[in-house]
């Protein structure tokens, strides 16, 4: 029988719950400051200070959005970019990670401390980009996805899982005549959903969020993902960017830029936050729960 907390005790989590839930309320100020600026009025929007719930409830900033046809295609951009390079990436490090998780490949070792060493040291960017160049990924989707198909890291974090998983289950197999590349597929990778959950969230996070490549290598305005659009609205072309929302609706709504802004963020922002609880669930669960028996 538990025995009752101290008056210490009881004071310390008091305090622990208070100091996780300002730590909370900081880290979700942002996003409800953005949300509801993008949801106010024009004359509330112009308010300075705090904005913790929509003034004047308007969503003429998100029509003006998706009135400009540049946001559907940078989204689209995107969501191929995640989708297909996340998807890709899994299956390329599982590929990897499966045989040197086998301590019986020949010259394992060596192959593991190949890998290891490009963690470390890398060609940089002036060579990274003439490689490109070279290779004629120039200003075409798959440079964003193929220069990022692997991560060493990543596949490591994936290795190990494997070697976690009883060979039990794949001399059994063999002896039914199982080759690797259907142990893979048939075996490890079912085991294996939540450390392809995880390398699938982390990945996929990566792929929405990233800009800098896609500002490198593409120059065509239909392949512009939707991060390096926020980028053109928000630092590098301001102007010329709100100018072109602006002007393609007609109609009394008066937007302000600050509201697009703060549209065009939240519209960034929430389809990956979508993608969290579907994952998540994954993270908790049993790795060989029923998998193995007697």
């Amino acid at each position: 029988m538990l025995s009752k907390m101290t008056v210490g005790e009881r004071l310390f989590q008091l305090v622990l719950v208070a100091f996780i839930s300002l730590m909370c309320a900081a880290m979700m100020y942002p996003f409800i400051h953005v949300l509801a600026l993008s949801l106010s009025s024009y004359e509330e929007s112009l308010r300075p200070g705090i904005h913790l719930y929509p003034r004047g409830w308007s969503i003429d900033a998100y029509k003006r959005t998706f009135a400009s046809g540049d946001i559907f295609i940078a989204m689209g951009n995107s969501v191929f970019r995640t989708v297909v390079g996340t998807a890709l990436s899994i299956f390329a490090m599982a590929l990897g990670a499966y045989p040197l998780s086998k301590k019986y490949l020949p010259h394992r070792a060596f192959y593991t401390t190949f890998i290891v060493f490009t963690m470390f040291f890398s060609g940089g960017l002036i060579p990274s980009y003439l490689l490109i160049k070279a290779l004629g990924l120039m200003d075409s989707r798959w440079v964003l996805i193929i220069p990022t198909l692997f991560s060493t890291f990543t596949m490591f974090i994936m290795r190990n899982f494997f070697m976690s998983i009883p060979a039990e289950l794949e001399e059994s197999a063999r002896m039914d005549g199982a080759n690797d590349v259907r142990i893979l597929l048939t075996i490890i990778m079912p085991l294996s959903k939540p450390i392809l959950a995880t390398v699938a969230l982390w990945t996929a996070v990566a792929h929405w969020n990233a800009w800098f490549d896609a500002l490198l290598y593409i120059s065509d305005h239909y392949k512009m993902v939707l991060q390096l659009y926020l980028r053109k609205l928000i630092i590098e072309n301001q102007e010329q960017a709100m100018q072109t929302i602006m002007l393609q609706t007609t109609g009394d709504s008066r937007p302000t830029p600050e509201t697009i802004k703060a549209a065009v963020l939240m519209i960034a922002t929430v389809p990956i936050v979508i993608v969290y609880p579907f994952l998540q669930k994954y993270f908790v669960k049993g790795i060989m729960v029923g998998s193995l028996k007697g």
